[in-house]
């Protein structure tokens, strides 16, 4: 039986590491590349940036991929850092962006999953059963009839158009109502017969005791703002506007080292505040019963 047991919980240890492999090593890749300069960048994948879908010729294309510099450079942070602000600018702007919608769905999250994990009145069930329908929906789907309805209230073109739907999502009234829905009654009321009126009982009671859950919408919510391509997309017209998830797609394949420096400028949010709320994020989902 041990035998058996420490075979198995090799096997385990393999199929793990070969997982962290398979996921640690492209951030490795993209780290170690930044420190590349464009010269040594476009010797080893030039070919496949300005191959053509249409050459007759079908031999493939050979590619010097290494992870060590050749040719160490730090040009491309120079760049980004200071030589050309309007990276590091899309950075803030993205940022701010996310922070706004981040704040503005929490705070309705929390009236709404209040109100349908702890309220009785006619039709409640029905309302929670069309939310969870409409969170259910591709955002494909939705894209055509936000446009009308902002395109009627003037938004059009504004960090409003993104902002404003955002804010109005289901999924954090969903995650909420159910982690919510975990916390006793009598803990409400007993604080009732302390003296306390609904809005205390939200702000003291029930929002210190679903700080788990609150923290994983925090995440989830932030990623998926963070990474957005069609919203702004569809919703600004102006190129000028657009966030860092969709200006790095607008980078030129001559300035391959600020390609890779802005992807690492793209992923430090997220990593750092995932690395912080980790243990928040798991409890949260196992709160608010999302398996």
């Amino acid at each position: 039986m041990k035998t058996k047991k420490k075979t198995g919980d090799i096997v385990t240890l393999i199929v793990l590491i070969l997982l962290s492999v398979v996921v640690i090593l492209p951030v490795l890749f993209m780290v170690t590349h930044s420190f590349m300069s464009d010269h040594e960048l476009n010797a080893s994948y030039g070919k496949i940036l300005t191959s053509s879908k249409n050459d007759e010729d079908d031999a493939p294309i050979e590619i010097d991929a290494h992870l060590i510099p050749q040719e160490p450079s730090l040009k491309g942070y120079w760049d980004v850092f200071l030589a050309t602000p309007d990276y590091l600018g899309k950075f803030w702007l993205s940022l701010g962006l996310c922070a706004a919608i981040t704040a503005g769905q929490t705070l309705l999250a929390c009236l709404g999953g209040y109100g349908f994990a702890k309220f009785k009145y006619p039709g409640k069930n029905l309302l929670f059963a069309l939310m969870v329908l409409l969170m259910m929906l591709p955002l494909q789907v939705t894209l055509v009839p936000n446009y009308i309805v902002l395109d009627k209230l003037g938004m059009i073109g504004s960090y409003s158009a993104i902002i404003l739907p955002g804010i109005c999502s289901a999924f954090g009234v969903f995650l909420l109502t159910q982690t919510f829905r975990s916390i006793p009654d009598s803990v409400l009321e007993a604080a009732r017969l302390d003296g306390a009126n609904q809005f205390k009982t939200l702000l003291l009671v029930v929002i210190p005791q679903a700080k788990a859950g609150i923290a994983s919408l925090v995440i989830l919510n932030f990623i998926d703002t963070w990474n957005m391509v069609e919203q702004p997309l569809v919703f600004l017209k102006d190129r000028l506007k657009y966030p860092l998830s969709i200006f790095l797609s607008q980078i030129k394949n001559a300035d391959l080292s600020r390609a890779f420096v802005c992807g690492i400028l793209a992923m430090l949010p997220v990593l750092l505040l995932f690395l912080h709320f980790k243990d928040a994020l798991m409890t949260g989902i196992e709160n608010s019963a999302l398996k």
